[in-house]
């Protein structure tokens, strides 16, 4: 890995934040390119919410069949994030970015066969091809971001950097929007009219080809990054003693820490709750309202845009309140989100999935922060468990997809995303107790 001057704890950029600055000074560069990729898998992330019902009308899939496609992606980061924080406990954070760009880049190729043979399977291979390059990519990006700089102010940086994820998820949705989505929704009978004339499978197959420019242009974009980050240079960070030579930490630590597995926990409800919520509000919004599939979409564009108004707006107040406390009362007010989208289906409880996109802002982000302070030369192999905890993704949109399989109600499988805000709101008040953080204004 090329290095350039050690980054420590102290070496920021003093005009940012007074006494604990957030920025590191002369070393811009790196920080800016690798918040960069924070909107890159953002972008491909929701995605993924276009492709379920996609899938689900061009493949003739049941709910829980369509919700394999967030199983195959977040799976990937389930299978990769331990052996990507092997990799970087090795040859550093860069050689993992790099080498998560490459795979993330390979696997939206893949989407060209898949569409041709017109497999189901082909596409789930592509997406779990996708989920550990992304896996690859959350596990060096997270931590590098959150050590880079003074370490009680690393809840606030690591929200900026994660702040630009959400622009990303919204430009992914909206270009599924307009460039997935045909617009073309056949009723029965016109199904039935395509059917004798023979035209329908040509219909079905053209709606999956519609993936494959997106997708293709996508990955071309993702491996020129890999280019361009191959050849920056990349600082040492010396609070977990990287370099040539150094003890790099061990698994065996990791277990007797019994903070990193709580965190874990709370990492995997958090990101199993949000993505649950986000993959069923198409399918939810067609079964309770009139609407169409392209202002269901904006729906969840919506949700995104509150995601990012949330990050903007609850950042600077980390500076005044403590970032566990505002994590507890957050994952509390998206519980009470939830339980409107159960009670009351329909635009009451769109609506509600929408605003949780404003609570949900700081939960991945902060959770991450919290989950490695005080991890020192185990930093690597404690985010890798984190991202590992994505697997949460893979998990809950199926269980909400078969509740809504057995009882006929997608508003039913929300309670999946309830539990797991309830958690999250549960870890966030108790973080709030330790005052060994070094987090918010009262330690």
């Amino acid at each position: 890995m090329q290095i350039s001057a050690p980054v420590t704890g102290t070496k920021t950029n003093t005009a940012t934040s007074g006494k604990h600055p957030v920025f590191p000074v002369g070393n811009m560069v790196p920080f800016v390119l690798v918040t960069v990729l924070f909107f890159l898998w953002g972008m491909s992330n929701n995605l993924t919410d276009i492709l379920v019902q996609q899938f689900r009308k061009s493949l003739e899939l049941s709910q829980f069949s369509a919700q394999l496609v967030q199983t195959a992606n977040f799976l990937g980061y389930f299978c990769m994030a331990i052996p990507a924080g092997l990799v970087m406990r090795r040859w550093g954070y860069k050689t993992g970015m790099v080498a998560g760009l490459v795979i993330f880049g390979s696997g939206m190729l893949l989407f060209l066969p898949a569409a041709v043979r017109g497999q189901y399977a082909m596409f789930l291979v592509a997406l779990f091809t996708v989920g550990c390059g992304a896996s690859i990519l959350e596990t060096a990006a997270n931590p590098f971001i959150a050590q880079f700089g003074d370490p009680v102010t690393s809840e606030q940086r690591l929200n900026f950097s994660q702040a630009f994820n959400p622009p990303g998820t919204i430009a992914g949705v909206l270009i599924g929007t307009y460039f997935i989505f045909s617009g073309v929704e056949p009723n029965a009978v016109e199904i039935g009219q395509m059917k004798a004339a023979g035209t329908y499978q040509a219909y079905l197959h053209g709606e999956i080809m519609r993936v494959v420019p997106t997708y293709l242009a996508f990955g071309v974009v993702v491996l020129l990054c890999a280019l361009i980050l191959s050849r920056t240079k990349f600082p040492v960070i010396q609070s977990e003693h990287e370099g040539a030579g150094e003890d790099h930490g061990s698994f065996a630590e990791l277990l007797q820490n019994p903070a990193i597995w709580i965190a874990v926990a709370a990492n995997f409800c958090n990101v199993g709750a949000q993505v649950s919520s986000w993959s069923s509000l198409i399918p939810y919004m067609k079964q309770y309202t009139v609407v169409s599939e392209r202002t269901a979409a904006h729906y969840l564009t919506a949700v995104l845009i509150a995601m990012m108004i949330g990050r903007f707006v609850s950042t600077p107040l980390m500076r005044y309140i403590r970032p566990s406390l505002m994590l507890g009362a957050y994952g509390v007010c998206n519980a009470v989100m939830m339980l409107i989208a159960v009670l009351r289906p329909g635009m009451l409880g769109a609506w509600a999935v929408v605003a949780s996109g404003f609570f949900i802002s700081i939960m991945f982000p902060t959770i991450f922060a919290l989950g490695l302070k005080g991890l020192g030369r185990n930093t690597k192999l404690g985010g890798s468990l984190l991202v590992m905890a994505i697997v949460g993704g893979a998990v809950f949109p199926p269980i909400a997809g078969l509740i809504a399989r057995q009882t006929g109600s997608l508003a039913l499988g929300y309670l999946v995303s309830l539990v797991g805000f309830a958690v999250v709101g549960i870890y966030g008040f108790y973080q709030s107790t330790q005052r060994t953080l070094l987090s918010g204004p009262a330690y």
